[in-house]
């Protein structure tokens, strides 16, 4: 079948089973209703005390083929999902499903288990590291499912993705399961990514280094859906969430590009009252963010919120009252942990109030408009941030199409070249995000326009910017760096991108070594 990105995704894949592709961004009307884990019943007197991960294993019981969830919010200083895989294999289970929603490089154990049969499938939003590698050079027989954090949160939230068992790192638990993100030597943050998971699994464990007294305060996740609360010497280095820069960019060109992109938001109307955005880590999208702010004082404006991954940069935002409020799923450095922990202003989201599209209306929909870089973008606007330019798995979705889909105005931002690489090609090797979803990109050799946008390629025009065709900037590149040589790929199908809802947008095919 051809999907509506003009993709070819098969009618059924092993591993994965009926597919339904990918019809447009807001095409497919869901059909479905919320799913609900069993009842329960804790005695007064009950303890949900657990000595050891084994002792959990044994009291739930966890079975050979149970799918186990995991969480991000420690992003690259991880400690629990490597914890639990080990504790599996002791055990001796086997065909074990893992439903992450990120895999960094400190999850690189997990290539044994998989290689040893503990887990046979993996289910995420993002992969980077040796295990994305890995993957890419067809490690699973299964496909990696592929998810954006909204269809995630929607997968589990409406059955589709089935948790048997929650493991949730907890920096901070008292002993009735009480958690939250804020206080203990590994404070993280928010902790949205984990709030699906324990609504909705059938078990859900509370792994915490730091042990209060009852009744915790402040609660993100309430002891009335946990079951279980385990002490270990440490579930993670807060370090570890730091992610790219986290700083406004020095670079003349990343700058350049974002005092641009900044001119686009301000031409199409943007600098207003109640300005809502998205930005992410990463020093250019910082900087738009800078520029922006810049523009506001000078207009004498407040943001209504900043959402995203929530950095040092935003939070100063905030105190200086340019921002009225954030709207925080995960912290991108430890200013944000620190600021989610003392500001009534800085608000604690689930995953599913960010980005989940088959609800009453989640945040993206209120965003004016959102800065997203690119590892490419085609002639048709669509985005690739899941695959790089030797066709390994590099990365994923996260809240890229999401906020795209949500925002009234999607910015690419991003350098005309990737190293010597075109950034903007004929054809992406990985479809991400839609081009539908996507308005404007923004380079340092020009500005383009999504045709479907002429209302704002007229505004741009008369506010002076230099708007060149999409197939311009492509030629402009390949004149600075030639046309890239096609990725060499095998038939065989390694990971499914699914869009946001549910339905199937791309595969990623096992790379093929030179």
């Amino acid at each position: 079948m051809k999907n509506a990105v003009g993709r070819v995704v098969p009618e059924h894949l092993a591993g994965y089973g009926a597919v339904k592709p990918f019809a447009g961004a807001f095409h497919t009307i869901p059909a479905m209703c919320r799913q609900a884990p069993a009842v329960k019943i804790c005695k007064p007197g009950q303890s949900k005390l657990v000595n050891n991960l084994e002792e959990v294993f044994q009291q739930i019981p966890v079975k050979d083929g149970m799918t186990l969830s995991f969480h991000h919010h420690f992003r690259n200083g991880d400690g629990v999902l490597n914890m639990v895989l080990a504790t599996a294999a002791r055990l001796g289970l086997k065909n074990l499903t893992i439903a992450v929603s990120s895999v960094f490089p400190v999850h690189a154990p997990l290539i044994e288990h998989i290689k040893n049969g503990v887990v046979t499938a993996l289910d995420t939003n993002y992969m980077s590291g040796p295990v994305a590698e890995a993957i890419s050079r067809g490690l699973l027989d299964k496909p990696v499912m592929m998810r954006t954090h909204g269809g995630r949160a929607r997968a589990i939230e409406c059955g589709q993705l089935k948790i048997d068992v929650a493991f949730i790192a907890a920096p901070a638990a008292d002993d009735y399961g009480n958690i939250n993100g804020v206080q203990g030597p590994a404070a993280c943050g928010s902790l949205g990514y984990a709030i699906p998971d324990a609504e909705y699994a059938q078990y859900v464990v509370a792994v915490t280094d730091y042990l209060c007294e009852y009744p915790l305060a402040p609660v993100s996740i309430s002891q009335t859906r946990v079951d279980y609360v385990v002490k270990v010497d440490s579930i993670g280095d807060p370090k570890g969430i730091v992610s790219g820069s986290t700083k406004v960019t020095k670079d003349p060109v990343g700058l350049r590009i974002a005092q641009t992109a900044a001119k686009v938001i301000k031409a199409a109307g943007l600098i207003k009252e109640g300005l809502s955005f998205q930005t992410g880590a990463g020093g250019a999208s910082l900087a738009t963010a800078h520029f922006v702010g810049k523009m506001m004082e000078q207009a004498g404006i407040t943001a209504s919120f900043a959402m995203g991954g929530i950095t040092g940069y935003l939070v100063d935002m905030l105190n200086r009252g340019l921002l009225r409020k954030i709207t925080d799923v995960q912290g991108f450095d430890l200013d944000a942990v620190h600021s989610i922990g003392n500001n009534p202003n800085h608000l604690e989201v689930s995953a599913g109030q960010y980005a989940n599209p088959f609800n009453s209306g989640c945040i993206v929909n209120k965003l004016d408009t959102v800065f997203l870089g690119a590892t490419e973008i085609d002639t048709d606007f669509n985005v690739n941030v899941t695959t790089g330019s030797n066709g390994l798995i590099m990365g994923g979705s996260g809240g890229h199409s999401d906020a795209a889909a949500g925002a009234k105005i999607t910015l690419i931002v991003a350098n005309l070249l990737r190293g010597r690489l075109p950034t903007v090609v004929d054809k992406v090797l990985t479809v991400t995000t839609p081009g539908e979803t996507v308005d404007v990109l923004v380079t340092e050799r020009g500005v383009a326009v999504n045709p479907r946008r002429g209302d704002l390629r007229e505004k741009l025009l008369a506010a002076g910017l230099s708007v060149k065709d999409i197939r311009e900037l492509k030629q402009e590149a390949e004149k600075l760096a030639g046309v890239p040589e096609k990725i060499k790929t095998s038939d065989r199908i390694v990971a499914v991108v699914e869009y946001r809802d549910g339905t199937m947008i791309d595969v990623v095919r096992q790379v093929l070594d030179k």
